[in-house]
């Protein structure tokens, strides 16, 4: 089934890949012919994809990749792909440009050490444990941000959708179901929810743990949680 490309000035229209090279597919499930002038403008160009789009006429394609939509670029007439892609080339072959681009990375750079520190300051706030275990406390906190906060890491620590102060607690409980349990190497049945109860499971163990640090107990000769400090 062939399909005129959208006119200008109308929502852009999302699509899914199809089943073969040039097609795409509707949320409905029709098969759609990409029109033969155009080409497929691939990911990762955030810029050249950003002018693409307001030059007018695009097919945006993504797809569902666990809990997330992912790219897979866009389609568009080839000529405005090749403009754009020209003016680009031309602009970031300047002196100015790369000032520009020095500037913004120092900007992200301190900006992702900043969060970096909060978040680590979150995590020992969650934590609370008793004074005489605050040594262990920084040293998981600092663990946790480590692991959670670097860019591009796809752990909650780096979602904007709930408060810091939950992140931080989720990024504890998922930092101690892999460090201080043994569900990386369970076998759990295909059984619909019960990887989710095993997890559920977990967490209220490794609650039950903190809750020992909180209240200044003496950690045990083999607690999985200072192990797992002192193996890093």
């Amino acid at each position: 089934m062939a399909c005129e490309p959208t006119r200008s000035g109308m929502p852009p229209q999302t699509f899914l890949p199809g089943p073969s090279p040039r097609t795409v597919r509707t949320p409905a499930g029709d098969t759609l012919t990409v029109p033969k002038s155009w080409e497929l403008l691939p990911p990762g160009d955030a810029g050249a994809t950003r002018r693409v789009k307001a030059a007018g006429d695009f097919w945006l394609v993504q797809e569902k990749v666990r809990r997330r939509m992912v790219s897979r670029g866009i389609w568009a007439p080839a000529e405005t792909i090749r403009q754009v892609q020209a003016d680009l080339a031309a602009e970031r072959s300047t002196e100015t440009y790369a000032k520009r681009r020095e500037a913004d990375a120092r900007r992200r750079e301190a900006q992702q050490a900043d969060y970096v520190e909060d978040f680590q300051a979150a995590v020992l706030t969650f934590l609370a444990f008793d004074q005489k275990h605050a040594a262990l406390a920084e040293q998981l906190a600092e663990a946790v941000a480590s692991h959670a906060t670097p860019v591009g890491s796809g752990t909650v620590a780096r979602t904007k959708r709930i408060p810091i102060e939950q992140r931080a607690e989720a990024a504890v409980i998922a930092w101690m179901r892999h460090q201080t349990t043994g569900y990386d190497s369970m076998k759990i049945e295909r059984i619909k929810g019960r990887r989710r109860e095993v997890r559920r499971m977990l967490a209220q163990r490794s609650k039950d743990l903190l809750a020992c640090y909180r209240r200044g107990d003496p950690p045990s000769a083999h607690c999985p949680l200072a192990k797992a400090i002192a193996e890093r």
